[in-house]
């Protein structure tokens, strides 16, 4: 774990205090992103607009240019996990359509003009390290531009990847009788504001003391940290390999909020129905001691570095859960099916909820 008086910095130091810009990436309301939604009933066009994860814009000789810009505030006090993070969540929305080459990551990060001089040559090199090591998971080039001043703290990228057609999902295929797939668990936003509470000793903390230790939430903040650094490279991998439809990953709007999306881009006239839930172990439990439970319950919590939600067909959901394991050592889920309906997200009445350890 990040301690800042090992790289000579007040003990003090909460890279978490410049997160006063509460701004989810470049996102929209989910009900707002479909501004090119009538590319899906145009079958004279292919591609995808900006109403999803990536730009998806036909070039020529049936090449395509894939594009996507993410970025964030510190939601955790370690800077190269943070960077790490960063990487990860800027190439995720590029692999939701399949691109598994990129061919170019930039870095985008902001020094807050709140940082003293020694904090600036600490923090942001270890930010950068963060992103260049995930980087070199997915073989990409990463070229780093000035790092601009900023009243507050932004960590993110733009991710480029020129590909065939035949390397790309596009996200609006789904068939009723798919299976749909979660590649990683919810809950990372309050695994990680436990840890935050915790060394702050913040009237959270004490609530949650009641039923936890400093052992528990370390483990639930570790579970947390590995899924967000973990890239999504193997989901979309095997997207191509077992006939994906459709797909999207899971950030800020939250596993429903996702899912809605994806589901009014769909060319068939589908309903998604989520029927289970994985959730990092102790958060659940937590939301409840905490009176936070309903956003969570309901697939609407805000995640970061989320997983694929994929849409595949259900004869080859299995095998592809039994591969991701296999070649992560970490679990998949089939959290719901693709029905019949008006396109929309639909979230059973009586979820099963699953704890991921």
């Amino acid at each position: 774990m990040f301690k800042p008086e090992n790289h000579g910095l007040s003990p003090e130091f909460r890279l978490t205090k410049f997160s006063t810009l509460r701004v989810y990436n470049e996102q929209q309301h989910p009900q707002q992103q479909l501004g090119d939604k009538e590319t899906k009933d145009d079958k004279s066009k292919e591609g995808v607009g900006i109403g999803l994860d990536s730009s998806v814009i036909a070039l020529r000789d049936e090449l395509f240019l894939v594009q996507s810009v993410d970025f964030f505030y510190p939601l955790i006090d370690d800077p190269f996990a943070l960077g790490r993070i960063a990487l990860a969540n800027v190439v995720s929305d590029v692999y939701a359509v399949g691109a598994t080459e990129i061919d170019q990551i930039k870095l985008i990060v902001s020094a807050p003009t709140e940082f003293t001089e020694k904090e600036r040559n600490v923090i942001v090199p270890m930010v950068m390290d963060g992103f260049l090591a995930a980087a070199k998971e997915c073989k990409a080039p990463v070229h780093i531009g000035s790092i601009a001043e900023n009243p507050w703290c932004i960590i993110g990228g733009a991710a480029t990847a020129v590909c065939h057609r035949s390397e790309l999902i596009m996200p609006y295929n789904a068939q009723v009788g798919d299976a749909i797939v979660l590649t990683k668990p919810l809950g990372t936003q309050l695994a990680t504001n436990a840890y935050i509470w915790m060394n702050e000793r913040s009237d959270n903390w004490t609530r949650l003391q009641e039923r936890f230790s400093v052992a528990d939430v370390e483990e639930t903040y570790r579970i947390a940290l590995e899924s967000m650094c973990r890239l999504n490279l193997t989901g979309a991998t095997l997207m191509r390999k077992y006939n994906a439809h459709a797909a999207t990953d899971v950030t800020g709007f939250g596993l429903y909020g996702h899912a809605e999306n994806l589901a009014k881009y769909q060319k068939a006239d589908v309903d998604f129905h989520i029927d289970k839930l994985p959730i990092i172990k102790n958060v659940r439990e937590m939301a409840e001691l905490l009176g936070r439970s309903a956003k969570l319950l309901a697939g609407k919590a805000v995640e970061t570095s989320g997983g694929l939600l994929i849409c595949l067909p259900s004869g080859d959901a299995t095998s592809f859960c039994e591969e991701y394991r296999n070649s992560t050592s970490h679990p998949a889920w089939v959290i719901g099916s693709v029905k019949e309906g008006k396109r929309s997200a639909q979230m059973n009445l009586n979820l099963e909820y699953i704890d991921v350890d």
